[in-house]
């Protein structure tokens, strides 16, 4: 049995894979090309290349409709079948209110009521409208923008793990930045992928995580994908108050429901986009995500001023604290 691994920088982190099987040079030719896919699709989603799709989009689809790649019209259509199932708490159209906040310039700010109230007129999933006919998506107004930023890299660990299924590899793991997993198969002689889920505050400046805290959980996967967001990294601190960069959309406040959620579904796209509506949502984007089916799992990271944090788990195994 043979072990390669491939690795690659895009969507501003790091893909890794390994893989195993008998074949060496059809195995490393198999990741070369998933990581060639996801490059590709890193450029056609990227939200701040003047020339990629998306951008043609946002910079087109207000004046009227825009005909898209198929493979983005099937991500479109799952980001708004999610939205709906979350009650709005996932939604790509809030980039209009990570401008305002700063997060798309770096200008980070805590914006008046009257700008929070302008942007929003421009954050809704009903405001997008797409043509399953003829491939087309336009938007209800100018000032609309759609940003797959929370689901791009599940979508492209989904391609990437089809394209290994159909060269033959039937024993892999792929991550994206560790947050997000999909699992082919298991690995030789285990029956599962096993993955550690950090608290998000382990080595982040100014938090106090105890050693026997750093480990929250433990998925196994086989055939699935996990995804994992939190409300650490960009983070600002005005008049003593911290604002994370993890958006209600429905609101336009950054949320702080949890510090943590994991999802594991065998859609990588879904998982992705799920872990964020958990995260914005809590407990009721626990119950929502119970309409995906029964195959999902979930873990929530609740804030508790008396022992840190709560968990809310379905279907991880906790580390004793």
């Amino acid at each position: 049995m043979k072990t390669v691994f491939v690795a690659r920088n895009a969507m501003a982190t790091r893909f890794e894979m390994v893989l195993h099987g008998e074949d060496e040079l059809a195995l490393r030719a198999a990741g070369e090309e998933a990581l060639d896919e996801i490059s590709a699709l890193a450029s056609q989603l990227n939200f701040y290349g003047a020339d990629s799709e998306i951008s043609r989009i946002n910079t087109e689809a207000a004046l009227g409709p825009v005909p898209v790649e198929p493979g983005l019209f099937r991500l479109l259509q799952e980001a708004k079948r999610v939205h709906g199932l979350s009650g709005g708490a996932f939604d790509i159209t809030v980039a209009p209110l990570m401008r305002c906040w700063g997060f798309v310039d770096g200008k980070h700010r805590v914006p008046s009521p009257g700008e929070l109230a302008e942007a929003r007129e421009c954050v809704g999933m009903d405001l997008v409208h797409l043509d399953a006919e003829n491939f087309t998506v336009q938007f209800e107004r100018p000032g609309v923008w759609v940003d797959l930023g929370a689901i791009g890299k599940g979508f492209a660990l989904e391609i990437a793990g089809e394209i290994l299924r159909e060269t033959g590899v039937t024993s892999a793991l792929i991550h994206g930045g560790t947050s997000t997993v999909c699992a082919i198969g298991s690995p030789p002689d285990e029956a599962f992928w096993k993955t550690a889920i950090e608290h998000p505050g382990w080595g982040q400046p100014g938090a106090v995580i105890l050693e026997h805290e750093r480990l929250v959980a433990v998925t196994k996967l086989r055939d699935e994908s996990l995804s994992v967001s939190a409300v650490w990294g960009r983070v600002f601190e005005q008049d003593g108050v911290s604002y994370g960069h993890v958006l209600d959309p429905r609101c336009g406040q950054p949320t702080q429901i949890a510090l943590l959620a994991a999802v594991s579904l065998p859609n990588g796209t879904a998982a992705d986009a799920w872990s964020t509506a958990l995260l914005v949502s809590g407990e009721a984007g626990v119950a929502a995500l119970g309409q995906v089916g029964e195959s999902a799992r979930s873990l929530l990271l609740l804030p508790d001023d008396s022992s840190g944090f709560l968990t809310l788990n379905d279907g991880f195994d906790l580390q004793k604290r």
